[in-house]
């Protein structure tokens, strides 16, 4: 029996028929990015498969007749598209990204962590209290900026802010390519206002720090309580950490949402490029400063210190700029000499290995 691919592959427009069920696959997130990638006889072989869910006995994947859970492994993550295969699960061949968040990940060993793969929209999450920080929601947008991801900067607990337009307006200062929407995390509200966002097949994330009201805009977009969420704590605005892994939902109207663990730190690495977005404008003078390696302190004809005592731009911006641009050429760099270290490490390892076996052929 011949069997019918075309369900792997999205229709054309011509062909589309409005009552036309999607499938598993459409319904996952499956895109034509991902099915360039691979050939039916690949398909015959290896069906994909879609992460949605991480946790520390493996990951779970979901597929066309596929439920299961595939051993862990380093270099996949939530919402990556897997090749399975059955015979050796482990050497499932994760397909190309169409994005990647990722970060330097916490403590001291430098190591890089992958926060999640293949999201369109990233709606940046923080609440109209103390946890409004423009620092850290700069530090979002980049990050989805460099993955080029959709962000949106969502403003949660409106109803408990004396005027939440305060926050707006901070908030919008912060790039005219980001919308920002306010909103009652809680209700229907959120199914309304993000709505442009959240089509189907779609998959949108909620990053932000714990308690600022992702689990509950999950909730708000799922029309359930599948989600456990946590009041914060009155002293000081500070959640506490409901979600503890990464999963995808599957919500009403077709979309999948993503909700994180909170981050309250985010080391920015490999993201050189989202900066340069996110600070146009200060990016775009400092081509124009005298010497190509200035450091924008005290150096001669520097086009940003002019640009600063004219009123053009400002201090408090300017130093947020330098710290992002620091932090992202050092963490960058200690990545890619942990990177050399690991590939010369697993090179002298693979000729140890060849030069033992060598000695244990007969006649040495």
């Amino acid at each position: 029996m011949t069997r019918d691919y075309s369900k792997f592959f999205p229709p054309t427009p011509n062909n589309e028929k409005p009552e036309r069920q999607r499938s598993i696959l459409e319904t996952h997130g499956w895109q034509p990015f991902f099915a360039q990638q691979i050939s039916v006889e690949e398909l015959m072989e290896t069906p994909p498969s879609r992460v949605i869910e991480v946790h520390r006995n493996g990951l779970h994947v979901i597929g066309d007749a596929i439920d299961e859970t595939l051993p862990p492994r380093t270099d996949a993550t939530v919402g990556d598209w897997l090749m399975l295969d059955r015979s050796n699960p482990i050497k499932s061949r994760v397909l190309q990204r169409k994005s990647l968040l990722k970060r330097r990940a916490p403590g001291t060993d430098r190591q890089e962590q992958l926060i999640a793969a293949n999201i369109d929209t990233c709606f940046v999450v923080t609440s109209c209290n103390q946890d409004f920080n423009i620092a850290r929601l700069e530090r979002y947008i980049a990050l989805c900026f460099e993955a080029e991801i959709t962000p949106v900067i969502v403003l949660t607990k409106v109803d408990l802010a004396t005027d939440f337009r305060i926050y707006v307006d901070q908030a919008q200062e912060i790039s005219d390519r980001v919308p920002v929407v306010a909103l009652d995390a809680r209700g229907s509200e959120p199914r309304t206002a993000l709505a442009e966002w959240c089509a189907p097949g779609q998959t949108v994330a909620f990053l932000g720090s714990s308690g600022v009201g992702k689990s509950t805009l999950t909730n708000a977009l799922s029309g359930t309580d599948g989600i456990e969420t946590q009041s914060i704590r009155e002293a000081d605005a500070k959640g506490r950490h409901t979600t503890t892994r990464r999963q995808l939902h599957l919500v009403q109207g077709g979309c999948l949402v993503l909700d994180t663990p909170g981050m309250r730190e985010v080391q920015l690495t490999d993201a050189a490029s989202g900066i340069e977005d996110l600070f146009a404008d200060i990016h775009a003078l400092s081509l124009q400063c005298r010497f190509n390696n200035c450091n924008h302190e005290t150096e001669p004809d520097c086009a940003l210190i002019k640009a600063l005592e004219a009123g053009q731009i400002d201090m408090a911006r300017l130093q947020r700029w330098r710290k992002l641009v620091a932090e992202e050429a050092f963490n960058s760099a200690s990545l890619a000499e942990r990177r050399s270290k690991d590939k010369a490490f697993g090179k002298m390892v693979r000729q140890i290995t060849k030069q033992k076996s060598r000695n244990k052929r007969p006649g040495h």
